[in-house]
């Protein structure tokens, strides 16, 4: 079953003094590209974090944020007070001002305000670790039901294109009968005597140059072995892009081969509907 890589998971947890949130979002990309957002306190788990993504995404531009929100009295932000207080006494030596806006002056000034740094506590890493398992199984959930979409469409695709092959192969005699024609039409208007067994090499090589048995056939296989791999248990994005290249190349040389106007116009609606699945398939896992 293949997966989209558009993605989003999100889980809220509140613990006694603060909510986090875990937040990951996911869009098309060749490669991992994996970019974590978090406060300095869990930096130290970032590694896990990535490696945890990882394993679970595999691919897509990926972008994880851990948000938090005190809600309790805990704080670890503290105002040094001599400092500010320091700062206060200077500025009023420089300039007369109220009281209210030299703090606002002084509290903006380094070392106003200290940082401690705590360690994380066990028990609050545990929800977390929790939680990112939670929103992992969300953004996955997410995928495969964008995934099943995708699917649909391809195999709506997949048989338009199905179809028109139904529609070239049902002309081809008339293609052919229409090259023969035409080369009989050109050697009578020369109105010069010709040796018949040369005319029959020479139209037979014609027609040959124009046959587009192989291209059918093979155009036929890719169409089946792209469904095949679609209903496979695993998403191979790539693999199915191969296939569609592949499928391209088919209608390109019949195109190329047909030299009939009506046989064209369904190469050209062909090429429409793979263009369509190749958009389609940047988004696959």
């Amino acid at each position: 079953m293949i997966q989209s890589m558009t993605g989003y998971g999100k889980t809220v947890v509140q613990l006694p003094t603060k909510k986090i949130s875990l937040e990951i979002k996911s869009l098309n990309s060749k490669n991992l590209d994996l970019n974590a957002r978090m406060p300095s306190i869990y930096r130290e788990k970032e590694l896990d974090i990535r490696k945890r993504i990882a394993a679970t995404l595999s691919r897509g531009k990926i972008d994880f944020s851990l948000y938090v929100e005190i809600t309790g009295e805990e704080t670890s932000s503290q105002i040094n007070k001599t400092v500010v207080k320091e700062y206060i006494k200077q500025l009023k030596d420089v300039v007369d001002g109220d009281a209210t806006e030299l703090l606002k002056i002084a509290i903006r000034l380094p070392d106003a305000v200290t940082t401690e740094r705590d360690d994380i506590d066990e028990d609050e890493w545990n929800t977390i670790s929790n939680a990112l398992d939670e929103t992992l199984e969300k953004i996955e959930q997410y995928r495969l039901d964008e995934g099943k979409s995708l699917e649909t469409d391809f195999k709506e695709r997949l048989e338009n294109i199905h179809q028109l092959l139904d529609d070239v192969i049902a002309m081809d005699p008339d293609r052919i009968d229409a090259v023969r024609t035409r080369l009989e039409k050109g050697i009578a208007d020369i109105k010069e005597k010709v040796d018949e067994n040369r005319f029959e090499q020479e139209l037979v090589y014609y027609i040959e140059k124009y046959d587009i048995t192989e291209e059918k056939v093979r155009l036929k296989n890719h169409l089946d072995y792209f469904l095949k791999v679609l209903g496979t248990k695993e998403s191979n994005g790539k693999k199915l892009g191969f296939i569609g290249q592949e499928m391209g190349r088919e209608i390109n040389t019949i195109g190329s081969k047909s030299n009939h106007a009506p046989m064209q116009k369904l190469v050209v609606q062909m090429k429409d509907e793979l263009e369509k699945i190749k958009e389609q398939l940047l988004n696959v896992l």
